[in-house]
């Protein structure tokens, strides 16, 4: 699994997701399928984390979404 970071010059916004294919996802928010992303395309993908598991995952996706993984 995947942890990634996104971010979208045009509204300088950043998105951290977690996926098992990390340039499908990156494909999905810019063609519009995700809402949360949708009204801030194009998207491109700055940051990607290998990790083991979903569990790992999931932790480190909710690491960097705390302000401490923010900074």
């Amino acid at each position: 699994f995947y942890v990634y970071v996104i971010y979208s010059s045009e509204f300088d916004r950043y998105y951290v997701g977690m996926t098992d294919a990390p340039a499908r996802r990156l494909e999905e928010h810019n063609i519009g399928k995700t809402t949360s992303t949708k009204a801030y395309r194009p998207w491109e993908l700055v940051y990607c984390e290998s990790l083991d598991s979903r569990e790992a995952a999931r932790k480190r996706e909710k690491y960097l979404k705390s302000a401490a993984g923010r900074r």
